[in-house]
């Protein structure tokens, strides 16, 4: 079976939207605010965006409240087409701790961060599903570590769940990453060396 083309995928409805002239509502899952920002520069081209900013996996509190402060900081200083507003949710780290429990001894990029995928697009599963968003998605697919096909795997299982639609992704291609980290230096933004949770952080270089 020919491996999908993510990227091809999203050109289709981004160029479906063109010749409609729409503009659709997306609720986008990030992050951080250095893997958005590319996110946020290309996909503000075409839709208006809601950033849910939900991450339980982050470790400590302090590296939370961080990385929301730069989050929004980016929204407020990228110049975009289209509007772009912020759902920082509440910092609530049991809810990640329950969801891997087995699962601490896990591999980084194993079993236990698909876990993690699925706990944060959830989130935004539910979200856009609740307030009529006409598409939901997520910036994880921008890092070379991230497994793209898992991402968008579990995004159209949550999407059948939800009965909204999932915007299929990776970011990555045609240089996402790359741009994402010259956005970065632009903006000044903190670039942490670690996921965000408290595995990841024990197996950074």
């Amino acid at each position: 079976m020919n491996k999908r083309n993510f990227q091809k995928e999203l050109d289709k409805i981004i160029d479906g939207q063109i010749q409609e002239d729409t503009v659709p509502r997306l609720l986008l899952h990030s992050c951080c605010a250095p893997c958005s920002s590319y996110v946020l520069k290309y996909l503000a081209e075409y839709f208006s965006i809601t950033v849910l900013y939900y991450n339980p996996n982050i470790s400590p509190g302090e590296e939370y409240t961080k990385r929301v402060e730069e989050q929004r900081r980016l929204i407020e200083e990228m110049p975009v087409k289209n509007s772009i507003t912020l759902i920082a949710c509440d910092y609530e780290p049991q809810e990640f701790y329950d969801a891997v429990r087995g699962l601490e001894k896990e591999p980084e990029g194993g079993a236990r961060c698909f876990v993690c995928y699925e706990l944060r697009m959830r989130e935004a599963a539910m979200y856009a599903a609740e307030y009529g968003f006409d598409y939901f998605t997520t910036t994880l697919s921008i890092s070379p570590l991230k497994n793209a096909e898992k991402i968008n795997e579990i995004g159209e299982k949550l999407s059948a769940e939800y009965g909204v639609k999932h915007l299929p992704s990776d970011f990555k291609k045609r240089e996402g990453y790359k741009q994402s980290v010259e956005l970065s230096a632009q903006y000044n933004l903190y670039r942490q060396n670690y996921c965000g949770c408290i595995f990841s952080k024990g197996e950074q270089k």
